[in-house]
């Protein structure tokens, strides 16, 4: 058993506000937060940790990660050792990571996430279920949703794009959703209209261009907004919870307030790359920038942190899907990519999110509390789990962050700990890195480094269905 902790003189921040208070860690939980805690704690002989000068947060929450995943003949970089490692570092305590990775029965999906995870994975972590069908009787698809919710499973992603794997049409998006609302388990989606994009392809491909510089163009803004107001009205019809993922563009985000000012109870996330790269990089046909949606201008970066401000976009994910350079250019299909569509897209983003985001604090787009609502709080609600994480009070787990507004770090791949050669915010500077990072009680890393790192430590959190 670990001892006892007291985090002492540090400024706690959560939804509840911020307040100068010490924290008691006991047995792997919050056990007390208030003034003056280091001296009971002494007494009964914790350790104590200077957090005066520091912001003691909740730990990141990372609702949007893809560890291990193969995609055709490559396999993202990390796994579940190297990825929570990373989080850890960057200060994030609990990834939720989408299990599957094609047309595989669900069941097989679970299995398998659960081997890859299971005596690996550093700190905590759930999964959402990716699916492609559902039975075609309500009732049946319904029975289904009950089984995952008996999993610990309260989510699932279908995608309305990539039609040759994963692309679902609009019945089993609306079965979908009626299971959803009747069972509590909570349907997010990749929006991009699948069908256009492909056409949009083809047009590239016939016109020569095949190189990262065509991806803007064949997945616009446009396909993200047609698809989000699509599946909004799925949404509104039905009477259901709807989540959209990794929204890149101004256009997609006035879809998503349409979709709302109409009725539709639909929440939106977007992504650290989204915020603060464009798509410059992949004009300039960097292969290592690819992904969907993918890089925005800086009028788009300009609207989600503006909405992010305002409470339009709830929760920032990372879409954690890295690649080496090496498997970039092996492409999907292996041997080398022939053309923009053999490219495996994804960036590296769990170890760098919080830093990233507070950015947004230090340039007056965010306050204190919107910085950790949007990266721990509101990803805990959203997703069941703030029955256990999310917040610094009394009885959660001590998933705890000391954030040291003053420290300054380089994103350098060599600095950073994924197991992805390259980064793409490699020479950009950020203020504000954790100094400490607690999972249940236990340092795992300090001032950016793993500390006592055990893998397999990492629990399984069964997360709850959703409340109305």
């Amino acid at each position: 058993m670990d001892r006892p902790l007291v985090l002492r003189g540090g400024t706690v921040v959560d939804a509840v506000g911020r307040r100068r208070a010490d924290v008691l860690v006991r047995d792997g939980r919050i056990a007390a937060v208030g003034p003056d805690l280091a001296r009971a704690g002494a007494e009964a002989g914790a350790d104590v940790v200077d957090a005066s000068g520091s912001y003691v947060v909740p730990g990141g929450i990372d609702v949007h990660t893809h560890l291990a995943l193969p995609v055709g003949a490559v396999t993202s970089a990390d796994d579940f050792e190297s990825g929570t490692v990373a989080a850890a570092c960057g200060g994030t305590t609990c990834v939720v990571d989408f299990a599957g990775a094609g047309r595989e029965p669900w069941e097989e999906a679970l299995a398998t996430w659960h081997g890859r995870a299971r005596g690996r994975a550093v700190v905590d972590y759930g999964f959402h279920l990716t699916i492609t069908e559902l039975p075609e009787r309500l009732d049946d698809a319904v029975r289904r949703f009950e089984r995952f919710v008996e999993e610990g499973v309260t989510s699932v992603k279908l995608y309305m794009a990539y039609p040759d794997r994963l692309m679902v049409d609009d019945e089993t998006l609306g079965r979908a959703l009626a299971a959803s609302r009747l069972t509590g388990v909570r349907v997010c989606v990749h929006a991009e209209d699948g069908t256009t994009v492909e056409a949009l392809a083809a047009a590239a491909l016939a016109a020569g261009r095949t190189g990262p510089e065509a991806v803007p163009s064949v997945r616009p803004p446009s396909v993200e907004a047609s698809a989000v107001r699509r599946v909004g009205e799925l949404a509104l019809a039905q009477g259901a919870w709807l989540y959209v993922v990794h929204l890149s563009s101004a256009a997609g985000l006035e879809a998503v307030r349409a979709a709302r000012a109409r009725g539709a109870d639909i929440h939106a996330e977007t992504c650290p790359h989204y915020l603060h790269l464009d798509q410059s990089h992949l004009e300039a046909g960097e292969q290592d920038f690819v992904c969907a949606p993918p890089l925005r201008e800086a009028a788009d970066r300009a609207a989600l942190w503006q909405a992010l401000g305002a409470g339009d976009v709830e929760v920032v994910g990372t879409d954690h899907c890295p690649f080496t350079t090496a498997d970039r250019r092996r492409g999907t299909a292996g041997g080398a990519w022939a053309d923009f569509r053999q490219i495996p897209g994804g960036l590296s983003g769990v170890e760098t999110r919080l830093s990233l985001v507070y950015q947004g604090v230090l340039d007056g787009r965010l306050t204190l509390e919107q910085w950790v609502e949007v990266t721990s709080g509101a990803p805990a609600r959203l997703f069941g789990l703030d029955h256990v994480k999310g917040a610094v009070q009394p009885g959660l787990d001590a998933d705890l962050v000391v954030f040291d507004p003053s420290a300054t770090r380089r994103l350098d791949a060599v600095r950073l700990h994924s197991r992805c050669d390259h980064s793409a915010y490699e020479g950009l500077q950020v203020a504000g890195w954790p100094a400490l990072t607690l999972s249940r009680g236990r340092v795992v890393a300090r001032d950016g480094e793993p500390a006592d790192v055990e893998p397999g430590r990492g629990h399984y959190v069964r997360r709850a269905p959703l409340r109305r």
